[in-house]
């Protein structure tokens, strides 16, 4: 075990971030995933900076008795695993052959919003107040876009083009891309931006302002989801910012977008995390076809 796991942990985030090009979601997760892997060792008497495959399995039964899911499980393993690679590079632990494994992964089918579910939310938020015309913009956008909660709270007046109709997202590892922003989300993103924005008193250049004037925050977004979606009568476990990207992409896949224009779109960097959208559109025809009585 490191003499100062800390400084060690110090140095691990800033090759995630400056060397690996990871999210500042992703070096905290690996942060934490990685003082969790120090607690464990020091109170099971564990002197190695990195397990073997068998201590990796015993760690992993370790967090599984506390309940953790498996993708849980498969990024605290993934985590050690860059470790590794880490203390390799930097010369603090000699190169060895052996790969950790990753454990099994569930495959979760994205939940999502039919085309009437999304118009209900988006209809829940009309009214006249500041809060309202925020809201509708703020969803309309993420719909309409396609973006994280994460980018909607970061895009800045700077990245929105009206003329020519698009947005500059910055994603993942600060990857920048280019959306469409047509039809209602553009009218609707303009009025806000326009004539309500400046109520909120904004203190920076973000787009999406808290009713002091500060940007909003994932957390923000997701009981502004949760409200209006109640309201729209929609169950709370189906309501999350992410079920309106999802929902984005299966509605794009059924009205016939290829895969590879969906995947520039939402910002993959592999096509295999766009070609979920089609196994769970397949899925649900399955369904339909055999429960449906006039299928």
């Amino acid at each position: 075990m490191p003499d100062d796991p800390g400084r060690l942990i110090k140095a691990f985030c800033q090759y995630l971030e400056f060397e690996r090009g990871a999210s500042a979601n992703t070096v905290a997760s690996y942060r934490a995933d990685l003082k969790s892997w120090f607690d464990f060792a020091k109170a099971s008497g564990i002197q190695e900076d990195v397990p073997d495959s068998a201590v990796l399995a015993r760690y992993l039964r370790h967090l599984a008795s506390l309940s953790r899911s498996k993708s849980t499980l498969q990024r605290h393993a993934a985590a050690l695993r860059t470790w590794k690679r880490f203390l390799e590079e930097e010369g603090m632990r000699a190169p060895d052959s052996e790969r950790l494994p990753l454990p099994a992964k569930d495959r979760k089918l994205p939940q999502i919003l039919g085309e009437g579910e999304i118009e209900r939310i988006i209809q829940a938020c009309n009214g006249d107040s500041p809060m309202d015309e925020r809201d509708r913009a703020l969803l309309e956008t993420i719909y309409g876009c396609g973006l994280r909660a994460s980018e909607a709270c970061t895009l800045r007046l700077g990245n929105i083009d009206f003329s020519g109709g698009i947005l500059r997202v910055i994603g993942k590892g600060d990857k920048e891309r280019i959306v469409p922003l047509v039809g209602t989300s553009r009218r609707t993103l303009k009025q806000y931006v326009g004539q309500t924005r400046p109520v909120f008193r904004p203190k920076g250049e973000e787009v999406f302002l808290t009713r002091s004037g500060k940007p909003l925050r994932r957390e923000d977004i997701w009981r502004i989801v949760q409200k209006r979606g109640h309201l729209a009568g929609i169950p709370v476990s189906r309501l999350h910012p992410h079920v309106l990207r999802h929902s984005f992409a299966t509605h794009l896949l059924r009205r016939g977008m290829d895969l590879r224009t969906l995947q520039e779109l939402l910002g993959h960097a592999s096509i295999g995390t766009t070609e979920r959208y089609t196994h769970f559109d397949v899925e649900l025809r399955d369904i339909y076809d055999r429960c449906h009585p006039r299928a």
